[in-house]
C-alpha cells in the first residue's frame, strides 16, 4: 500500500461513518425527537462506538443541527429550479417535482424539521430568522416577478409558498397515514408518480399557468 492510499482510505473510511451516523440521526430524532435521543442510541443503530460519535460530533446539539442543515441544503437546491426557469409552469413544476421526491428518499429529515419547527424551534430558531427568512424573502420576489409580467394569477407568493411546502412535505411527515390510507402499501413508482403529476395540476391550474 502506498503512502497516498492509506490517506484516500482513510478519507473513504471517515465518510462512511459519517453518512451512518447522519442516517441513524436522521432515524432517531425522527422517532424520539431532540430530547429524546441519546448518542448511545444513534450509536448503536449506525453499528458504532459511542466514543466515535463524539469524535464527528462533539454533542447531540451538534449533531441535531447538522441533521437540520442537510435536509435544509437539500431543500434549497431543489428551489433551483426557480432561479433557472422562465416562467411558473416550469419553475413551479420542477420545485413540486424535486420536493415529492425529496419527501419520499428523505422522510426522516422532513419530520426531524417538522418536529422542531412544531415545538417552536428551541435548537434551530436562529436557523429560521436567517437562512430560512433570506430564502423565503428571495423566492417570493421571484413569484412576484412572474406576477408583475402577467405569468400568472395575482396570488399571495408568500401563501403559495406555505402551500408547496405543506403538500410535498406531507407525504414524508404524515407517510404512515398515507401508506394507512394506501391499503396499508407503501406509496409504489407509480404511485408516486401519479401523485407528483396530481399535485402540479392542482396547484398550476389554481395559480392560472395551465
Amino acid at each position: 500500500m502506498t503512502s497516498q492510499t492509506r490517506p484516500s482510505k482513510r478519507l473513504e473510511t471517515r465518510r462512511e461513518n459519517e453518512r451512518a451516523i447522519l442516517s441513524a440521526a436522521e432515524k432517531v430524532f425522527a422517532e424520539a425527537g431532540f430530547g429524546g435521543a441519546t448518542m448511545q442510541l444513534i450509536a448503536d443503530l449506525a453499528g458504532l462506538p459511542k466514543a466515535n460519535l463524539h469524535y464527528y460530533f462533539a454533542t447531540k446539539e451538534d449533531l441535531y443541527r447538522r441533521v437540520v442543515q442537510d435536509i435544509f441544503e437539500i431543500w434549497l437546491h431543489a428551489a433551483d429550479s426557480f432561479d433557472n426557469a422562465a416562467d411558473p409552469a416550469s419553475g413551479i413544476g420542477a420545485y413540486i417535482d424535486a420536493k415529492m421526491e425529496i419527501s419520499r428518499r428523505h422522510p426522516n429529515g422532513s419530520k426531524v424539521w417538522a418536529s422542531e419547527v412544531m415545538h417552536g424551534a428551541p435548537v434551530i430558531q436562529d436557523y429560521l430568522e436567517g437562512t430560512l427568512r433570506d430564502w423565503t424573502e428571495g423566492r417570493i420576489a421571484v413569484i412576484q416577478g412572474w406576477i408583475d409580467a402577467g405569468k400568472m394569477a395575482p396570488i399571495s407568493p408568500r401563501h403559495l409558498l406555505y402551500m408547496l411546502w405543506a403538500t410535498t412535505q406531507h407525504y414524508a411527515d404524515f407517510g404512515h397515514q398515507v401508506e394507512t390510507l394506501n391499503n396499508g402499501k407503501p406509496l409504489s413508482d407509480a404511485d408516486w408518480q401519479m401523485a407528483k403529476q396530481q399535485v402540479k395540476d392542482i396547484i398550476l391550474r389554481g395559480i392560472g399557468v395551465v
